[in-house]
């Protein structure tokens, strides 16, 4: 704004001396020298306007240079106590969800350090306390119940989850989900996980209720359990099509694997450019591999990064006991001072793991690569009666029983319909006709279909409660129709024909139709069915990439591998 010339009333209105004679030859005996104009600024509570019409006096009247003065330091201070009290009220609010490190955590699982209960997590015995404490490295501890899963104990510590129904050395999945409360209201990176194995039962589809407006980075763990020949390009473009679907704009997409590091230095690229000084959580459901991931990330950044070669020797514990880490454990990992977070898992009551015991835990966790179980196909050896249905009617009037939690009851097939399951192989497959399964379950309960593993454990099991009813329509019958992934546990694909199975029955002359299945599941676990999973040399050849808009390309995630 350019300056303008005030009138004379209203410079004698702010001099402080009487101007003797107001016309404009005599103004220029008054002269003001000044190298630069000063501009200053003062701080109100209440709009002040000067007015020409109502001066604050002249000659005598004119306020003194210390009315003046004390003038401006009330405004001063008046200004100085409305800034105070906005800070403060900010402050108060930010303290709420701000993570208190006063108390030390155990840097294995993230529990605060006690001496009192020797069962519960974050103990250590006094001696050692009293010993750190004193040498300033409570911090560097880590608590018995660590060291125990360390050398492979299956110990739980939610309370309600594995057959356990809780105690003082619990916590609530709940209390778990209120220690990430405050992440949505901080300015972070999250970095979302999603195991491949449970795609659906792991996905977090209201991750935003925990992440906020954040921006997302997606990656998605064990990649290296897939079948043999599985092309990566098909998986990535699949995960990115079922990535749009549930509406989760993410920053892009990364295919990794954390025991043979295959994706890994992809993420630290992606982590190092868009942190931009803020802090980093890894957030993802219970046992979806974020301690295995974070240690693949600090391996991978201690080439180059001497703050992350140092924070190796202090990382995460890792075990196979969904909730072992129980608070949120701050690393230092990049040299600009921003911390890196492993967090709790996310505990769903929709997995099998929230149903069973903890002994058959493991039992879940697929250990080597994935090799699809065809059923049926020529080289099984099945019952005579069965054989014979199979050959005249296929699978329709059988029972298909996957380990002691899952039965498929085929309704409506087509002669060469087969299921290919994709899994842990610690559950094996058996078939019975679907008059006879209830008694079979009740009598092989433990014994053949486990887990439960033992009898005294199917005693006390809950049963197959839930039942969905599928009606699956086709239209191509030398592809799968449809993956049915059941949480937790794995998939099976449906595919109207095979005709590598081996059956002697002529092929359908069906082009279209419908399969009608029934799936029996414990009471919290879901059933998805989904758009089936390219994966085995065959997904490469039968999977289409879809074409995309202009408009799809600029909102559409990149993924990477």
């Amino acid at each position: 704004m350019a300056p303008k010339l005030l009138a004379l009333s209203s410079l004698s209105s702010i001099c402080p001396f009487p101007i003797p004679n107001s016309s404009p030859s005599s103004l220029n005996i008054y002269k003001f020298h000044t190298s630069k104009p000063t501009l200053i600024f003062c701080k109100s509570t209440e709009p002040q306007t000067i007015s020409e019409s109502e001066p604050e006096g002249y000659g005598a009247a004119a306020p003194t240079r210390g009315d003046i003065y004390l003038q401006r330091q009330q405004v001063v201070a008046a200004s100085s106590s409305v800034l105070a009290t906005t800070k403060k009220k900010k402050k108060k609010k930010d303290n709420i969800f701000k993570i208190s490190n006063l108390a030390p955590c155990c840097y294995g699982c993230g529990a605060p350090l006690h001496t009192l209960e020797v069962d519960a997590p974050g103990y250590v015995d006094q001696e050692t306390y009293d010993l750190k404490k004193k040498h300033h490295q409570l911090r560097k501890i880590l608590c018995g119940r660590c060291r125990l899963l360390s050398h492979g104990h299956m110990i739980t510590a939610v309370g309600g989850n594995g057959g356990y129904s809780g105690g003082k050395q619990f916590v609530t999945a709940e209390e778990l989900r209120e220690k990430l409360s405050h992440v949505r209201h901080e300015k972070t990176l999250i970095v979302k996980l999603v195991d491949i194995v449970d795609f659906n039962g792991s996905f977090l589809a209201r991750v935003r209720d925990l992440a906020g407006a954040n921006p997302i980075i997606l990656v998605i763990t064990k990649v290296d359990l897939l079948p043999k020949d599985t092309d990566l390009n098909c998986v990535g473009d699949w995960v990115v099509e079922a990535t749009m679907k549930k509406k989760l704009n993410v920053l892009s997409v990364h295919l990794t694997s954390s025991k043979s590091l295959v994706g890994i230095s992809g993420v630290v690229s992606e982590i190092q450019k868009e942190k931009k000084g803020r802090d980093v959580y890894i957030l993802g459901s219970a046992n979806v591999g974020k301690s295995a991931f974070i240690n693949a990330l600090l391996n991978t950044m201690s080439y180059k990064d001497p703050v992350a070669a140092s924070a190796r020797k202090y990382k995460p514990i890792q075990s196979a006991v969904p909730g072992t880490t129980l608070g949120p454990i701050p690393i230092d990992a990049f040299l600009g001072g921003e911390k890196l977070y492993d967090t709790p898992g996310v505990h769903l009551h929709h997995r099998q793991a929230a149903v069973i015991h903890a002994e058959d835990l493991p039992t879940l966790a697929p250990q080597s690569r994935l090799r699809g179980q065809v059923f049926p196909s020529s080289g099984q050896n099945l019952d005579s009666q069965i054989a014979n249905q199979m050959r005249s009617s296929g699978l329709s009037g059988l029972s298909i029983f996957w380990g002691g939690l899952v039965r498929i009851d085929v309704l409506k097939v087509l002669p060469e319909t087969c299921l290919t399951f994709y899994g842990p192989k610690a559950l094996q497959i058996h078939v019975v006709p679907t008059e006879e399964a209830d008694e079979f379950y009740q009598k092989e309960l433990g014994v053949l279909l486990t887990p439960p593993t033992g009898k005294e454990k199917a005693d006390d099991w809950m049963g197959l409660e839930t039942k969905r009813h599928l009606q699956i329509k086709y239209e191509d019958i030398e592809r799968p129709t449809c993956d049915v992934a059941i949480s937790g546990l794995g998939w099976f694909s449906v595919v109207p024909v095979n005709k590598s199975a081996g059956i002697s029955n002529p092929v359908s002359e069906v082009t279209a139709g419908e399969l009608t299945f029934i799936v029996h599941v414990p009471k919290p676990v879901e059933i998805f069915v989904r758009s089936p999973m390219p994966v085995g040399k065959a997904g490469g050849q039968w999977y289409d990439y879809r074409e995309l808009t202009e408009e799809e390309l600029e909102v559409r995630p990149k993924w990477f591998f």
